[in-house]
């Protein structure tokens, strides 16, 4: 059996900044919520297909809690984000402003006269996106400007301490409608020009890039997202020439993607019914069709992220490193500017709140009827989710380096918060410790970590699992933990109910939500059910020293009515029975790895013959 290489050796490789510690030494962390997934007027498809107008600096501005207008409309955010990154799409950077300005070169190209004459502006996506260069169209100076104005307004709106506006943008190689997309965050106030899929469509190539910015003093994270639709390659066996994963490709995935994007609004991407049929909750929020329309179904295997746990500890067992090591965030992929994550303001994927929509268009966005505004299924999309970090401070670097270490998670929109610390030592007495998370610290490692090696009289791992609801949503519902593990040259998989709320239906676990109407009037919360925290110290009962493992955590909330479901009540109109009416809310932890210590060396003898072998 290889073993995976150390967190210390990771720490050392992202150069990671020494925690911020208290007066009594204890490392002080809070909780930072914010969208790393957003594009505005700058990404070719929102201008084209969607007619977003937002500006980068708008949808700061929005993300900030302030007001912005659009389609002569002002909107503002229900809550302000604590951070946000603008992640337009590397490709064709910028065209989409340019094409409908009839004074530049583009506009004046026999694509540019097409599109102004009316001619379909999908049509014209998808040749600029995947077709040859324009004669006589310099798309590098196109994307400059762009790119430039990105960069000043993440500079203008970056706040220490009060909002961290990051710079970003989006690699999206899409071959044959399978998505491998990924988002580059970059860690201080100038970047590159973004590389594109057009200049490589292999997440190899990208992390050439990354690597070579790196060298530069240029620090950079990528996090792909959307593997539910990527027919099997985002966490393939193989690498991008159909070769099996070898020690180079792990280690160089592994630096460069530290954290992977498990739900948004194109569906979430922790498991599958079909690859885990005994966990009740694994279909959540499922959208599975290709992004070439809704009449071809992507492969389950290698599509989500707890199946990429399970492949990652078996390809360390054959090359030594963990090419599938990462972390969880959450994100919108919102393409209107406007980073929405309220079951009550969001109204399908190019809409902009709910209150905008007329009964007859609120119809196509709930699924009652075809929906002629996009390709995607309105009613299988899902609110924006939300990136959570635990960082010193809402700074730029306290924010990416929490991002690089994985002390970060994801929830499905409400602001929940979740702790996860693995150690030898817990006990359920340390929760009763008013400063028990600063102790955790010392005594074991948050989540993103590995645990530390086992002690000799350690029988099991001991993990602090810690949820709190958020003020303006449901109550908890429970708090379970997801383990992983080798099973010889295959994995296996359990989901443990840890933590649960009180019950009224005897000693089952069942919750009694799941008995309770899907529908509630507004407020619309099943609240008063359930509990606002719920914390406890488990150990894993079915825990094998020899064996590696992975371990995160999954909070749910009780049920409340979805995004759908509530757009019809606000338009009275009857509810899709194409999807369900509530929706059970919901955070993941990144995880914490277990792995076994290499066998101790036996003590050489003077003298004792050696075969030349270790």
């Amino acid at each position: 059996m290889r073993h995976g290489t150390s967190a210390a050796f990771w720490a050392t490789l992202i150069g990671l900044a020494t925690p911020v510690l208290g007066a009594s030494g204890e490392v002080r962390r809070e909780a930072y919520f914010g969208d790393l997934h957003e594009h505005t007027t700058f990404s070719l498809d929102a201008y084209m297909l969607f007619r977003t107008g937002v500006t980068p600096d708008e949808a700061y501005r929005f993300a900030k809690g302030e007001p912005v207008s659009a389609l002569g409309r002002v909107y503002r955010r229900s809550e302000p984000l604590d951070f946000m990154a603008v992640t337009d799409h590397a490709e064709q950077f910028g065209f989409g402003m340019e094409l409908m300005d009839a004074t530049t070169t583009l506009s004046k190209s026999p694509l540019g006269t097409r599109v102004r004459s009316g001619d379909s502006r999908s049509t014209t996506v998808a040749e600029l996106m995947h077709g040859p260069p324009i004669p006589g169209v310099d798309a590098k100076a196109i994307a400059s400007k762009a790119w430039k104005r990105t960069i000043e307004a993440a500079n203008r709106h970056d706040e220490p301490g009060r909002f961290t506006a990051l710079i970003g943008y989006e690699w999206s190689s899409t071959p044959d409608g399978q998505n491998l997309h990924r988002n580059v965050i970059f860690r201080g106030d100038a970047a590159p020009l973004p590389f594109s899929s057009r200049d490589s469509d292999e997440p190899e190539d990208l992390w050439t890039y990354m690597e070579e910015n790196r060298k530069r003093g240029i620090q950079a994270l990528a996090i792909p997202h959307n593997g539910n639709v990527s027919n099997g390659l985002m966490y393939d066996w193989n690498d991008s020439a159909g070769q099996p994963i070898d020690e180079r490709y792990a280690l160089r995935r592994a630096l460069n993607e530290p954290l992977s994007e498990i739900a948004q609004q194109k569906g979430q991407s922790e498991t599958h019914p079909l690859l885990s049929p005994n966990d009740e909750f694994a279909g959540f929020e499922l959208f599975e069709y290709l992004l070439v329309g809704n009449d071809r179904k992507g492969r389950v295997p290698g599509s989500y992220v707890r199946d990429a746990y399970g492949r990652g500890l078996v390809i360390a067992d054959r090359v030594g490193v963990n090419p599938y090591k990462f972390g969880n965030i959450g994100s919108s992929d919102l393409h209107t500017g406007l980073s929405i994550s309220s079951a009550d303001q969001y109204a399908g994927p190019n809409a902009y709140v709910q209150e905008d929509m007329t009964p007859e268009r609120a119809r196509s966005a709930i699924g009652l009827e075809p929906d002629p505004t996009t390709s995607m299924d309105s009613v299988t999309t899902s609110t924006g989710n939300l990136a959570g970090v635990w960082a010193e401070s809402n700074t730029r670097e306290a924010i990416y380096d929490a991002l690089a270490r994985k002390e970060a998670f994801a929830t499905s929109g409400p602001r929940l918060k979740v702790r996860f610390f693995g150690g030898w030592t817990f006990d359920e007495k340390d929760l009763r410790d008013r400063q028990w998370a600063e102790k955790a610290y010392s005594a074991g490692v948050p989540m993103g970590g590995d645990l530390a090696d086992r002690p000799e009289d350690a029988t099991s791992p001991r993990f602090i699992v810690w949820g709190l609801k958020d003020p303006n949503g449901a109550d908890l519902d429970r708090i379970q933990v997801v383990k992983v593990w080798l099973d010889g040259d295959a994995y296996a998989e359990r989901v443990y109910d840890v933590a649960m709320a009180a019950r009224s239906e005897g000693a089952n676990g069942r919750s009694t939500s799941r008995k309770r109407a899907d529908v509630a009037p507004p407020p619309m919360h099943a609240t008063g059910v359930g509990a606002a925290e719920l914390s406890a110290v488990w150990a894993d009962p079915d825990f094998d020293a020899a064996v590696p493992a992975v371990y995160y955590l999954r909070v749910l909330e009780m049920p409340s009515p979805r995004w759908s479901t509530r757009l019809a009540q606000k338009k009275g109109l009857p509810l899709s029975e194409r999807v369900p009416s509530s929706i059970q809310n919901r955070a993941w932890s990144s995880p914490i790895w277990y792995t076994p210590s290499p066998p101790a060396k036996a003590p050489s003898r003077v003298g004792a013959s050696s075969s030349g072998r270790e």
